[in-house]
């Protein structure tokens, strides 16, 4: 029979044979989901999904489409000015997460394009006498977008969006 020392001997051989086998798939689940994290894999249709998204976005952010969209009737210029940020903001906030979807390049063109209609909004308001209207306002963001087509950044965003959507349906 065996004695109690080589019973002890067998127990501890098979709780290190266990521990080792554990850590060992262990490890491997770790470094299995550690190469997922730095490549995660998306599907395509989420992808694309998120590019009409923000390709939506980018039109309604779009300071012509933004100022047609929201009539300055009966306001004053700072009313309308906070108008239609509060408009850009929203629009942005509610299409935050799909970021997730789209790659840094496209969601920060986004975010640029927010920015910029933002600033060039101050910017016009600024110019405009403190009793001005929330009409005169929109006559000179009109003005402005008229004088200087490339003013607007939406067009270089939707051409950024469809090219990253070209990218994903060709499979590249």
């Amino acid at each position: 029979m065996l004695d109690n020392t080589t019973i002890t001997i067998i127990a501890v051989v098979i709780i290190v044979c266990f521990v080792g086998i554990y850590l060992f798939v262990y490890r491997s689940d770790i470094k299995a989901m550690k190469k997922e994290e730095k490549q995660p894999v998306l599907d395509k249709s989420l992808q694309l999904q998120a590019y009409e998204r923000l390709t939506i976005l980018a039109e309604r952010l779009a300071l012509k489409n933004l100022v047609s969209r929201i009539t300055p009737a009966g306001t004053t210029a700072a009313i309308y000015q906070g108008v239609l940020v509060e408009s850009i903001k929203q629009e942005y906030d509610y299409n935050l997460s799909q970021q997730l979807y789209v790659s840094p390049q496209a969601w920060q063109a986004v975010t640029n394009l927010k920015e910029q209609n933002i600033f060039i909004i101050h910017q016009l308001a600024n110019t405009l006498p403190q009793d001005a209207s929330g009409l005169e306002l929109c006559k000179r963001i009109l003005e402005l977008l008229d004088a200087e087509p490339k003013t607007s950044l939406h067009t270089v965003v939707l051409e950024a969006l469809r090219y990253d959507a070209k990218k994903i349906l060709s499979g590249s």
